[in-house]
Protein backbone atom coordinates (compact mmCIF):
# COMPACT_ATOMS: atom_id res chain seq x y z
CA UNK A 1 0.00 0.00 0.00
CA UNK A 2 1.51 2.89 -0.83
CA UNK A 3 1.41 5.73 1.92
CA UNK A 4 1.61 9.58 2.06
CA UNK A 5 4.71 10.86 2.18
CA UNK A 6 5.35 13.29 5.37
CA UNK A 7 6.89 16.53 3.71
CA UNK A 8 9.43 18.93 6.17
CA UNK A 9 8.77 20.82 8.05
CA UNK A 10 6.09 18.44 9.54
CA UNK A 11 6.94 17.95 13.30
CA UNK A 12 6.83 13.65 12.54
CA UNK A 13 10.22 14.35 11.05
CA UNK A 14 12.32 15.66 13.88
CA UNK A 15 11.48 13.30 16.33
CA UNK A 16 13.62 10.37 17.37
CA UNK A 17 12.10 6.72 17.04
CA UNK A 18 11.85 4.42 18.85
CA UNK A 19 12.93 0.34 18.24
CA UNK A 20 10.49 -1.71 16.79
CA UNK A 21 8.98 -5.61 17.51
CA UNK A 22 9.86 -7.56 14.84
CA UNK A 23 6.42 -8.93 14.21
CA UNK A 24 3.38 -8.27 11.58
CA UNK A 25 2.95 -4.85 11.82
CA UNK A 26 6.22 -4.33 11.35
CA UNK A 27 6.88 -6.45 8.30
CA UNK A 28 3.62 -5.01 6.60
CA UNK A 29 4.64 -0.99 7.34
CA UNK A 30 7.93 -2.32 5.86
CA UNK A 31 6.09 -3.54 3.12
CA UNK A 32 4.31 -0.23 2.33
CA UNK A 33 7.37 1.45 2.90
CA UNK A 34 8.88 -0.41 -0.39
CA UNK A 35 5.78 0.16 -2.25
CA UNK A 36 6.05 4.04 -1.42
CA UNK A 37 9.44 4.31 -1.81
CA UNK A 38 9.28 2.97 -5.81
CA UNK A 39 5.93 4.51 -6.21
CA UNK A 40 8.02 8.26 -5.48
CA UNK A 41 10.73 7.32 -7.23
CA UNK A 42 13.00 7.08 -4.83
CA UNK A 43 16.17 4.83 -3.16
CA UNK A 44 15.35 5.14 0.37
CA UNK A 45 12.49 5.68 2.75
CA UNK A 46 12.80 6.10 6.83
CA UNK A 47 8.89 5.58 8.65
CA UNK A 48 9.10 9.08 10.21
CA UNK A 49 8.49 9.83 6.24
CA UNK A 50 5.28 8.44 6.27
CA UNK A 51 4.43 9.65 9.91
CA UNK A 52 5.54 6.59 11.73
CA UNK A 53 8.07 6.72 14.31
CA UNK A 54 9.50 3.22 14.38
CA UNK A 55 13.17 2.27 13.45
CA UNK A 56 12.90 0.49 10.17
CA UNK A 57 14.26 2.03 6.81
CA UNK A 58 14.07 0.18 3.27
CA UNK A 59 16.37 1.22 0.58
CA UNK A 60 17.41 -0.03 -3.04
CA UNK A 61 20.43 1.44 -4.09
CA UNK A 62 19.76 -0.55 -7.60
CA UNK A 63 16.85 -0.20 -8.76
CA UNK A 64 16.77 2.64 -11.28
CA UNK A 65 20.09 1.38 -12.74
CA UNK A 66 19.89 -2.38 -12.84
CA UNK A 67 17.87 -5.29 -11.00
CA UNK A 68 16.19 -4.43 -7.72
CA UNK A 69 17.74 -5.48 -4.95
CA UNK A 70 14.83 -4.24 -2.05
CA UNK A 71 16.37 -4.18 1.27
CA UNK A 72 14.54 -4.03 5.06
CA UNK A 73 16.28 -2.84 8.10
CA UNK A 74 14.21 -3.51 11.31
CA UNK A 75 16.27 -1.16 14.63
CA UNK A 76 19.53 -0.40 12.49
CA UNK A 77 22.60 0.67 14.46
CA UNK A 78 25.85 2.17 13.67
CA UNK A 79 28.37 0.05 14.64
CA UNK A 80 31.43 2.18 12.73
CA UNK A 81 31.66 5.20 10.08
CA UNK A 82 34.92 5.37 8.44
CA UNK A 83 37.09 8.53 9.08
CA UNK A 84 37.47 9.42 4.98
CA UNK A 85 34.42 11.68 4.71
CA UNK A 86 33.33 12.90 1.04
CA UNK A 87 30.66 15.57 0.35
CA UNK A 88 27.39 14.09 -1.19
CA UNK A 89 24.77 15.62 -3.03
CA UNK A 90 21.38 14.42 -2.09
CA UNK A 91 18.16 14.64 -2.32
CA UNK A 92 15.07 13.65 -0.12
CA UNK A 93 11.60 12.98 -0.84
CA UNK A 94 10.79 15.04 2.39
CA UNK A 95 12.00 18.02 0.60
CA UNK A 96 10.81 17.34 -2.93
CA UNK A 97 12.68 19.60 -5.58
CA UNK A 98 15.79 20.20 -3.29
CA UNK A 99 19.61 19.00 -3.58
CA UNK A 100 21.79 19.55 -0.55
CA UNK A 101 25.70 18.79 -0.16
CA UNK A 102 26.51 16.66 2.81
CA UNK A 103 29.27 15.04 3.98
CA UNK A 104 29.02 11.47 4.87
CA UNK A 105 31.42 8.74 5.51
CA UNK A 106 32.44 6.55 2.45
CA UNK A 107 31.68 3.45 4.50
CA UNK A 108 29.63 2.26 7.60
CA UNK A 109 29.04 -0.79 9.15
CA UNK A 110 25.64 -1.43 9.94
CA UNK A 111 23.98 -3.86 12.50
CA UNK A 112 20.08 -4.25 12.14
CA UNK A 113 17.59 -7.13 12.71
CA UNK A 114 16.37 -9.06 9.22
CA UNK A 115 12.66 -9.46 8.62
CA UNK A 116 12.90 -12.80 9.31
CA UNK A 117 14.26 -11.67 12.96
CA UNK A 118 17.76 -12.53 12.48
CA UNK A 119 20.72 -9.96 13.49
CA UNK A 120 22.75 -8.78 10.24
CA UNK A 121 25.90 -6.60 10.13
CA UNK A 122 27.58 -5.62 6.89
CA UNK A 123 29.91 -2.47 5.91
CA UNK A 124 28.20 -0.59 3.52
CA UNK A 125 30.35 1.27 0.60
CA UNK A 126 29.64 3.66 -2.26
CA UNK A 127 25.99 4.28 -2.64
CA UNK A 128 25.07 2.03 -0.36
CA UNK A 129 26.60 3.70 2.55
CA UNK A 130 25.32 7.06 1.83
CA UNK A 131 22.26 6.41 1.40
CA UNK A 132 22.33 4.09 4.90
CA UNK A 133 23.43 6.98 6.65
CA UNK A 134 20.56 9.23 5.07
CA UNK A 135 17.54 6.94 6.09
CA UNK A 136 19.46 6.43 10.16
CA UNK A 137 19.75 10.21 9.90
CA UNK A 138 15.87 10.60 9.66
CA UNK A 139 15.55 7.77 12.63
CA UNK A 140 17.04 10.36 15.06
CA UNK A 141 15.47 12.92 13.59
CA UNK A 142 17.92 14.84 11.29
CA UNK A 143 17.16 15.76 8.01
CA UNK A 144 19.66 16.84 5.11
CA UNK A 145 19.11 20.55 5.69
CA UNK A 146 20.61 20.19 8.80
CA UNK A 147 23.76 18.36 7.98
CA UNK A 148 24.15 20.90 4.76
CA UNK A 149 27.53 22.15 3.95
CA UNK A 150 27.37 25.73 3.61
Amino acid sequence: MIRPLRLWPDPVLAQVCAPVAVDAGALSLAADMLDTMYAAKGRGLAAPQVGELHRIFVMDATWKTGTPTPEIFLNPEVLWLSPEVQPSTEGCLSIPGQEVTVPRSTAVILRWTTPEGAIAAQRLTGFRAICAQHEIDHLDGIVTLTRALK
